[in-house]
């Protein structure tokens, strides 16, 4: 069970999270799924036979710790809007598809597998922001030899919107159900994919002057031959 906190009130929401998915290639525009696709082919990525692609993740991948065990220094973090479907209806957080990069350049599916997923605890109610989505903005940071350098950002209007998104997964309804979490999709990186030590990310929502923050660490565990 995953607890989750409304950023506003405070009221905490159980998840039992069955079903993990992450949304890969997911641009609203070919030039920024290019970009992406540019970006990953430089450290050995194979591009996508189609786009977008939902990749599975065990469930219990998903955290809101503020640590998470990496084997070796190969792994970094991607900022991602996370819907996540819960009994008091559909919410948005913020999260990190971390992955280990040298497995990606050999399959993205098993990459995706190696890593946690970090998200926040404090969540909206979809509903407070989907009239005004293409306002939101998401940014991370990453610290890397000791400094904290900006990562990723923009606004998600590079990315498929939410309902858009759920019908290319299968979904009639624009909402997920109850158990189901989503990553959404990742912006560019700001001076080429790298592993750091810590990631720190933001997400925005100008039009009711709020944000969403959270923040991990990456422990590194000895590769063992």
């Amino acid at each position: 069970m995953t607890t989750f906190e409304l950023a506003d009130s405070g009221e905490s929401v159980d998840v039992d999270v069955q079903e993990l998915i992450i949304a890969g290639w997911a641009g609203r525009e070919q030039a920024g799924i290019d970009e992406h696709i540019e970006e990953l082919k430089a450290i050995g990525v194979t591009p996508p036979s189609t786009t977008p692609l939902f990749y599975r993740v065990s469930a219990d991948q998903l955290t809101t710790a503020d640590t998470i065990q990496v084997l070796g220094n190969a792994s970094s973090g991607e900022v991602e809007v996370v819907l996540i479907g819960s009994p008091e209806g559909t919410l948005v957080g913020i999260g990190s598809d971390h992955t280990d990069r040298e497995a990606e350049a050999w399959s993205v599916a098993h990459s995706k597998q190696v890593c946690a997923k970090p998200v926040s605890r404090q969540v909206w109610p979809l509903d407070e922001v989907i009239d005004h989505w293409d306002e939101l903005t998401m940014a991370s940071w990453a610290t890397i030899d000791g400094e904290e350098v900006l990562y990723q950002q923009g606004r998600v209007t590079g990315l498929l919107p939410p309902g858009e998104l759920l019908q290319r997964f299968g979904l009639e309804q624009t909402r997920l159900a109850p158990g189901q979490v989503m990553l959404c999709g990742t912006l560019p990186v700001i001076g080429g994919v790298r592993a750091a030590d810590a990631f720190r990310m933001v997400l925005e929502d100008p039009v009711r002057g709020r944000e969403i923050h959270h923040r991990y660490r990456v422990q590194s565990l000895p590769v063992i031959a």
